[in-house]
């Protein structure tokens, strides 16, 4: 069945990592960069968990896994070498309806976690729905390579133009033509080349030309 892909608001919101090894590590980290609330229960916590949940609001609880540290979550991932733990885990998750991913075990995952390529607040995520983690890294490497930081930070400059279109542009259609054009490869050919202070000063330019073309006749 085909998965439905989303971007999670996770801010301020219960997550608990089961396991506190190397494996667990990696999926702690998106987790605290996305501000959830992180719980993370194993018998022993690896210097790096350590390491890495310092100074954050994670809370590391040094113990056997109990259902009661999964209450109040919104979703789980179970990162333990016990098989048989990671299927109770997973199961007391479907009892419990918290969305849960057991590392590595497709049939044990309620979601996937995809290979991501973060530049600013521009993120593609590549997924290949548990089939094979190492073609969704291989591709991530590709992407890598052809969107740059420029590409984040063009981006930042569309969200302010947007922001100021709303005020200006009051009609939908003329803000969706003057976005589509500014968001386009010319566009970002142009801000590469000329800088940002330029590439603002044009854009500008663009959107007073269609506000004064959406403005009422006198």
């Amino acid at each position: 069945m085909a998965k439905y892909p989303i971007f999670l608001e996770l801010g301020g919101r219960r997550a608990v990592i089961i396991g506190g090894g190397s494996v667990a590590v990696r999926k702690a980290q998106s987790l605290l960069a996305a501000g959830t609330r992180l719980v993370v229960v194993a018998e022993r916590i690896s210097d790096m968990m350590t390491a890495l949940c310092t100074d954050s609001t994670a809370e590391l609880i040094t113990a056997p896994y109990s259902k009661d540290y999964l209450v109040g979550a919104v979703l789980a991932i179970a990162a333990t070498n016990s098989r048989p733990l990671n299927e109770r885990i997973y199961k007391d998750c479907q009892q419990l309806e918290i969305l849960c991913n057991v590392v590595d075990v497709p049939e044990l995952c309620d979601f996937f976690v995809p290979a991501v390529v973060k530049r600013g607040s521009l993120q593609v995520a590549i997924g290949t729905e548990g089939a094979s983690p190492a073609y969704a890294a291989h591709i991530r490497k590709k992407l890598e390579a052809i969107l740059t930081e420029k590409h984040g930070q063009f981006l930042a400059e569309l969200e302010q133009l947007r922001k100021t279109a709303l005020d200006k542009l009051p009609d939908p259609a003329a803000r969706k033509v003057l976005s589509g054009r500014l968001a386009g490869d010319e566009s970002f050919d142009y801000f590469v080349e000329k800088g940002p202070d330029e590439w603002r000063r044009r854009a500008a330019e663009s959107l007073e030309r269609y506000a004064d073309a959406d403005r009422p006749a006198p």
